[in-house]
């Protein structure tokens, strides 16, 4: 059961990584700046979720 704990951790923080990179595609060209921005934004979500889920299911 712990490795299941801990893939959905990981999948909580690899999705908020894509959708960071995602939405930072729409500012490349405006600024890369906020590029980075989005992917640390999505970066910072997925932990987010990922202490919230591990919260939930313990």
């Amino acid at each position: 059961m712990a490795d299941r704990k801990m893939m959905s951790g990981a999948w909580a923080v690899g999705g908020g990584l894509l959708v960071g990179l995602g939405c930072g595609f729409f500012f490349l060209r405006t600024s890369p700046l906020a590029f980075v921005g989005c992917i640390c934004i999505g970066l910072g979500f997925g932990l987010l979720a990922d202490a919230v889920l591990s919260k939930i299911r313990s």
